[in-house]
């Protein structure tokens, strides 16, 4: 029944800090929308962001800054990626490492937005002979 994926949302302490993260480090757009509503849009998806303490309702249970673990498919290289994260300030915790993604193998650098979200970048990995 389900065919795909439109928004998420992310509970954030900082939405400022969380816009210059995911905008400036990792190229997605800022969407404005609604009443003063922010989200973060890239390919035909978006995430919405939720200022801690003053969510939109309805919400999450136990809506919580930095509970995610995202990952998040890449249009170039990673060596792309890194030299981008790396003039944006953002510190690559792991990788490249191989990891498994929704259609196959992918390789992956990891890192944490402001939150301490862990947010996995890809590309799919070469097919192996």
């Amino acid at each position: 029944m389900i065919a795909a994926l439109d928004h998420l949302v992310l509970t954030v302490a900082d939405i400022d800090a969380t816009v210059a993260f995911y905008c400036d480090g990792l190229g997605m757009e800022l969407v404005r929308f609604g009443a003063g509503r922010l989200a973060l849009g890239f390919g035909s998806q978006k995430i919405n962001l939720h200022p801690a303490g003053h969510e939109f309702e309805p919400k999450a249970a136990r809506p919580t800054p930095g509970s995610g673990d995202l990952c998040f498919l890449l249009t170039g290289t990673l060596e792309a990626a890194q030299a981008r994260l790396a003039g944006a300030g953002i510190a690559v915790e792991k990788g490249p490492v191989a990891r498994t993604g929704a259609t196959g193998p992918i390789r992956s650098l990891y890192i944490r937005d402001p939150d301490g979200n862990l947010i996995e970048i890809s590309v799919p990995a070469p097919a192996t002979a």
